[in-house]
């Protein structure tokens, strides 16, 4: 292995540890130094590839974002646009949530409670990173309304919040309560709140 690729190699260590880390305990809960006892890789040698804890947090929250996209954001758009798409992007983010594996967490729902109250850049990037996934969440309630599926007077804004309420919910249920019915419960609940917005026109 060359040198950069052994360089890229470690990188990809480092921030996935930190993923893992971040996950289980909080993204305010990462350290240099934490970092470097459990990747046995010196906190210099750290500092060398990541650069600042601001950074590590940033690198950490990008590669959540790519591997967000890949399991969630793409898939969704193979699917027809309107109530499918909306569908499907919330099934697979439900599966995410509901994966038993620190994966599953949601590094932009858990930051949102830990830094609520605490101003910074941290903040400032969790909270760009909620708004941008219910813009696209709203982008799809719109192309629902467009092509018939929802009602014309559904309040996409309105929608999206009840939406974002139930992954909320099932975030509480899962990782917290550990229910083993939760998924379950939230499905249900999803598809009972789609029925109110659906179209006379789209009803089977």
């Amino acid at each position: 292995m060359n040198t950069t690729a052994k360089s890229e190699a470690t990188y990809a260590t480092i921030v996935t540890a930190a993923m893992d880390m971040a996950a289980a305990e909080g993204i305010g809960k990462l350290s240099l130094g934490e970092l470097s006892k459990r990747t046995g890789i010196s906190k210099s040698g750290i500092f060398s590839r990541v650069g600042s804890l601001e950074a590590l947090q940033g690198a950490v929250l990008d590669e959540y974002d790519r591997v967000f996209a890949e399991e969630v954001f793409l898939p969704a758009l193979k699917a027809p646009k309107g109530l499918p798409r909306l569908v499907k992007q919330v099934d697979l983010w439900l599966k995410r949530i509901g994966s038993d594996s620190s994966r599953g967490a949601c590094l932009y729902t858990a930051g949102a409670f830990e830094f609520d109250d605490v101003p910074g850049p941290l903040r400032d990037r969790l909270e760009a990173g909620v708004v941008r996934w219910r813009a696209s969440l709203r982008k799809t309630v719109l192309q629902a309304i467009e092509v018939g599926h929802l009602r014309p007077d559904t309040d996409p804004e309105q929608l999206v919040f009840e939406i974002y309420s139930l992954i909320i919910g099932m975030m509480h249920d899962v990782r917290f309560l550990r229910g083993d019915a939760t998924a379950r419960r939230v499905q249900r609940a999803f598809n009972r709140l789609i029925s109110t917005y659906k179209s006379f026109n789209d009803l089977e």
